[in-house]
């Protein structure tokens, strides 16, 4: 087994002299002691003993140094020993053995003991190393783990249950770090160093990563990487998480069924992504549906789905897809739905457009505080477009494009909530109106910070009943009533 991935002609060299010197060490600082006890006398030894509780932490300290260069020499080893093409063709638990013989011998000849867990960490820690993300790799394996930030190869931090925690991780230094970059940039055909110095890749598992190097990050390399949730997340789920209510998932179900075209609006990291996967649910399974994004992250169930993803100019700068060019190219792909995965630049008026001309029931995300700021982010994107346009015909070209804005936002303890649903209803003069239908209203804090709320009606009744109606959504009145307050 252990000559099957090795490189041929890989001798392993005899130290004969390695364990003399470890011998020959320990007796000096037993010669030390008699000279170092005369002069601890005149001290005054009781102040300085609280000293002595940092001993285990420096101890771990060390611990943790000396395996981490054990680390670095072991993984130079197999770069040098194993044959990298045969490992293409290799399982994994083949691979960890040829690690697991490797790393042995190596250990061997550098006179190092460990102990059976030891043994069993660093040998999982080379094979991240090999074949994997390095120090980043358990953390990928986390599934309660959403968001991982590195700051630095001595800081990353985690998003769990939308909080920020800091690890125990840690890469040894900034070039342990960049080689783990330049792994996944490579792997998709891309690259990153001091002439570009940032970039955005998807990794293997579809989860969205993005880097930033130096000059620019100052104090180290800078990582984030979005998960890829290999489930997503149904209505039901939502429901239960208490994202929003069974009454509005079965109005949000209406809505999406008769074919109007919604806005998820909100900040970063509220769910905007997810509840697009969620409400994309209640989609007909015999309508063709073509999705547009920057990094691929919509999972859509139906049978007729086209994805397409934009593409960056290459290092000479050219190449460059947009959204914009493959939502042109949509519109001649005879889809019954678009769906774009953030609508943040010129692609705009492609996507108002669509939803006004025969693509009804289409959605997209924007980055947006409310339903009335989403609107305002819409007329400031098409001017930046360089589209000149009335102000008023702009608006009118919103209202009559946009039926639905569902406002998602990450409120102070972590959780998601689906805050507002709000209908655009058509201009008077020259502003567009509004009416919100759902909204969720904050009662107070918890105990541990947690907050107190519930979703509640408003009391206005759909604008569009009497087209859930003829589409055979009859809702009840009841869904629309407010709840009285206590």
């Amino acid at each position: 087994m252990f000559s099957r991935y090795k490189k041929p002609g890989t001798g392993a060299p005899q130290p004969a002299g390695k364990p003399a010197p470890a011998a020959t060490a320990q007796p000096a600082p037993a010669a030390v002691k008699p000279t170092a006890a005369p002069q601890a006398k005149p001290q005054i030894s009781s102040p300085r003993r609280p000293a002595a509780k940092a001993a285990p932490v420096d101890k771990e300290r060390k611990r943790k140094e000396r395996l981490s260069e054990i680390k670095v020499q072991l993984h130079k080893r197999l770069l040098e020993d194993l044959n990298l093409a045969a490992l293409e063709r290799a399982s994994e638990s083949e691979l960890k053995s040829e690690i697991q013989a490797i790393s042995a011998e190596a250990l061997d000849e550098m006179s190092v003991v460990l102990n059976k867990d030891e043994r069993a960490a660093l040998h999982s820690e080379l094979f991240n190393e090999v074949m994997g993300l390095g120090p980043l790799e358990p953390l990928l394996q986390d599934e309660t783990v959403n968001d991982i930030l590195v700051n630095g190869p001595q800081q990353i931090f985690v998003e769990r249950e939308g909080k920020l925690q800091l690890t125990d991780i840690t890469f040894k230094d900034e070039k342990h770090l960049l080689r783990i970059i330049d792994k996944i940039v490579s792997a998709v055909g891309r690259r990153v160093d001091e002439s570009n110095p940032y970039v955005d890749a998807r990794l293997a598992d579809g989860s969205r990563f993005n880097a930033m190097v130096p000059p620019i990050a100052v104090d180290g390399s800078l990582v984030s990487i979005r998960k890829f949730k290999k489930e997503k997340l149904a209505i039901d789920d939502l429901v239960k998480f208490g994202a929003f209510t069974e009454e509005m998932a079965a109005y949000l179900q209406a809505a999406v069924a008769c074919r109007l075209n919604v806005i998820v609006s909100g900040g970063t990291g509220s769910g905007k992504t997810t509840t697009l996967n969620a409400l994309s649910s209640f989609i007909d399974d015999s309508e063709r549906i073509l999705t547009i994004e920057d990094t691929a992250e919509l999972q859509l169930q139906q049978t007729h789905v086209g994805r397409m993803e934009s593409r960056p100019a290459n290092v000479e700068g050219k190449g460059a897809v947009t959204q914009r060019d493959c939502l042109r190219n949509a519109l001649r792909m005879r889809p019954d739905r678009i769906i774009v995965g953030e609508t943040r630049g010129e692609e705009v008026i492609d996507m108002l457009q669509a939803m006004n001309t025969g693509h009804d029931g289409s959605m997209t995300t924007i980055h947006a505080n409310s339903a009335r700021d989403g609107v305002s982010r819409l007329e400031n994107m098409i001017a930046m477009a360089g589209i000149e346009m009335p102000l008023k015909a702009v608006r009118s070209q919103i209202s009559s494009a946009v039926n639905l804005i569902v406002q998602a936002s990450r409120l102070q303890d972590g959780s998601r909530r689906m805050v507002s649903v709000t209908e655009i209803t058509g201009m008077e003069g020259e502003v567009i109106s509004m009416q919100e239908v759902f909204r969720y209203e904050r009662l107070g804090l918890g105990p541990e910070g947690k907050i107190i709320g519930r979703f509640n009606a408003t009391g206005v009744r759909s604008h569009y009943s009497e087209r859930f109606k003829q589409w055979g959504y009859d809702l009840p009145p009841s869904i629309f009533e407010p709840i009285a307050a206590e």
